[in-house]
């Protein structure tokens, strides 16, 4: 029997293990084919294939597609180090302010290895984000496999990201985004730090776990600049549970450290990065060790002495981590994330705010609440109503047993049984399982409130719903408290309904998923081309470009060009920059935006109609309406204006340059017009 047992859980082990990597494959592939068909990107021009990463995609492909085109790597490294071409009139270095180091190492990577003849670098590029989706999918599968002890859940798991891939991912239209190098490797970190919370762990096996959580971690911090946040909120599940005693502090403690080391050492390649070093998450992680160690007894006592301690340990955790802060911003000088803190005080109630930076995330779709139509979605394909079947029973679990962790503590006249109820509450609510739910929890008010961080939130909703569709403690507590436990009941359940629920999937949505891949469109932004196309062709090398953030990001990876700002926005001076050269559209007489453009050392200016009689937002979010306030102007359009602004004595610059007044003509000469875009060149005066 003994040895049957042992065959089945290798042959379960080899087939969960083939099915894992074939649905990654799959996923990977699946989302390639939808990509070329919406761009038919194989068949595109040059321009247009660069044209197609937006906004701040584009800059980060840029660097990319500049280490390729190096002489060599050196110079290549060279150039990144002192740029001079991203910030006119300054030199930076990008590696220092942007996370950049995955286009470094692909550049090196595409430049050694014998491939140049067969693939362009702009596949090797896509290809290995959406090869990267592999990875994503697998360690979900893990995760929900290692929660429910059945590789069915991921299947199941990996089956509803797909389905719901609106909502899961967006890498096929943002390829380059940071959130798609990011989030594999937090989801493969998530999947070891469930392994590593397994009881009976043996030290070896520990040991390689921390070891691969530390590389996890130390890849999702490298990739994605808003790492640190992301990491906050779960060093915030560490604290939550290791204070209701639901967690192995040793182990706990192993994954603060490895959060500072690994972030950390990032810091140390992006050349000492300000904002990692005044990070709340390394003040968060000391506080709450130097917490710890003052307050020793923390968890002894009765129910009122723990309740007690610990929200006196919250408080102290708390004003330790905001003092710990305010020194280190102090001390540094720093100032880089101070527009996300205006952000967040502005969007949470906290006074309204007349910051054009805190405006500009305020006004932004993808900051607001999460639309009420994602749960809509997320219900047509049976998993947001699976999430909640699981997350209430689970949430009652493990409310019962933290009160029981905290009424039945070391110290307690109860021992034995405070002991006896413990190897309960452990039954019933693992640690790696106690992790998940908050870690679910948390992460779900943060999509909530902000519809850019869903992604965090729904892929791991699939992870979380099909381990509670086939887990035994889950389906344990229903039917104890309906009275028909069994155990056969449980296997029958467990294995029955994922089974239901896949063949409903199936049903409903195979045939969308083919339609879907047998579509086929085109790319088509022909002003967007003629424009790059003008610039190469009319313009020095060395032409300084002033215009939207989103647009001269293209203008810097389509024709190399300098430009006066960038949409990268992490770092004080930009902002400030970029607030000065977005008074092209605002109520500004053309002597001060001509001097404004000079002060960086302007060339060309491009107008965009698209933001000079915008729409796409409600008065008082629209660019103009931003710039109107923070300049205290009255804004265009009926409706309220606060009482201390103030007419403007000029008109909106970029509507009135277009009428060739004699004012206007004398600093700026039009020598571009399409449908979009109008280029005007500054006049260089003595």
């Amino acid at each position: 029997d003994h040895t049957g047992g042992k065959l089945w859980n290798i042959l379960s082990l080899t087939v969960g293990g083939i099915v894992a990597v074939c649905l990654g494959l799959l996923t990977s592939v699946y989302i390639a084919t939808l990509h070329e068909n919406d761009l038919w990107f194989s068949n595109i021009k040059e321009v247009e294939r660069e044209i197609s990463f937006r906004t701040e995609c584009g800059l980060y492909y840029s660097y990319y597609k500049q280490m390729v085109q190096a002489a060599s790597i050196q110079q290549g490294l060279h150039g990144l180090v002192y740029d001079n071409k991203t910030e006119s009139v300054r030199t930076i270095n990008i590696l220092e302010r942007m996370n950049v180091y995955q286009e470094v190492f692909l550049s090196i990577l595409y430049r050694i290895l014998p491939i140049q003849q067969y693939l362009e670098p702009v596949y090797f590029y896509i290809y290995t984000l959406f090869g990267l989706q592999a990875i994503y999918v697998i360690a979900l599968y893990v995760t929900s496999w290692l929660l429910s002890g059945t590789w069915l859940s991921g299947l199941l798991a990996a089956f509803w990201y797909i389905t719901n891939r609106v909502d899961t991912t967006r890498v096929e239209f943002t390829i380059p985004l940071r959130e798609n190098w990011a989030l594999p490797f937090f989801a493969v970190q998530i999947a070891a730090i469930t392994y590593l919370f397994r009881t009976h762990l043996q030290p070896a096996h520990e040991r390689w776990t921390l070891l691969a959580v530390f590389i996890a971690t130390f890849f999702f911090s490298l990739t994605w600049q808003f790492n640190q946040f992301m990491m906050l909120i779960q060093a915030l599940v560490l604290f939550i549970l290791d204070c209701l005693d639901m967690l192995p502090t040793a182990k706990v403690t192993w994954l603060y450290i490895i959060q500072v080391s690994g972030l950390l050492l990032v810091c140390v390649l992006q050349f000492f990065n300000s904002m990692i070093l005044g990070s709340l998450l390394i003040s968060f992680n000391a506080s709450v060790l130097i917490a710890r160690a003052i307050q020793k007894n923390l968890k002894k006592g009765g129910l009122l002495s723990r309740l007690g301690k610990l929200l006196l340990h919250v408080l102290f955790v708390s004003c330790l981590t905001l003092l710990v802060n305010k020194l280190i911003k102090k001390i540094l000088n720093l100032e880089s994330d101070e527009h996300i803190f205006k952000f967040l005080k502005a969007k949470f109630g906290f006074g309204a705010t007349r910051d054009f930076d805190a405006n500009l995330y305020l006004c932004e779709e993808a900051f607001g609440l999460l639309p009420l139509n994602t749960f809509s979605r997320l219900s047509d394909t049976l998993l947001f109503y699976v999430y909640i079947f699981v997350l209430f029973p689970m949430t009652v679990t493990a409310a019962v047993v933290a009160f029981q962790n905290l009424r039945y503590s070391i110290g307690s006249t109860k021992v034995e049984k405070s002991i006896e109820k413990k190897e309960d509450c452990t039954i019933a609510l693992k640690p790696g399982t106690a992790y998940n739910l908050i870690h679910t929890v948390l992460f779900g008010c943060l999509a909530l409130s902000t519809m850019r961080m869903k992604y965090l939130w729904t892929s791991h909703m699939c992870v979380f719903a099909s381990f509670g569709l086939c887990s035994t403690e889950v389906w344990g507590l229903i039917l104890k408290c309906v009275r028909l436990y069994t155990s056969q009941r449980i296997s029958v359940i467990r294995y029955s309904l994922p089974v239901i629920v896949l063949l409903y999937i199936s049903y409903k949505f195979w045939p969308g998923i083919m339609d879907e891949l047998s579509e086929l469109r085109e790319f088509y932004d022909p002003d967007t081309v003629e424009l790059m196309n003008w610039i190469k062709s009319n313009t020095p090398s060395t032409a300084v470009f002033a215009g939207s953030m989103q647009l001269l990001a293209g203008v810097k990876l389509c024709t190399g060009r300098v430009l006066t700002n960038h949409p990268h926005y992490e770092d004080k001076n930009l902002r400030e920059r970029t607030k000065q050269i977005y008074q092209i559209y605002a109520k500004r007489s053309p002597e001060d935006v001509y001097r404004i453009l000079q002060s960086f050392g302007t060339d060309y200016v491009i107008l965009e109609d698209s933001i000079c009689y915008e729409r796409r937002h409600s008065r008082g979010c629209r660019l103009r309406d931003l710039l109107d306030v923070a300049n205290g102007h009255i804004m265009d359009g009926l409706g309220e204006n606060a009482p201390d602004l103030k007419p403007s004595l000029y008109p909106r610059f970029c509507e009135e340059i277009k009428r060739n007044l004699p004012s206007y003509t004398v600093h700026f000469t039009r020598v571009f017009q399409n449908k979009t875009f109008h280029v005007y060149r500054l006049a260089k005066h003595k």
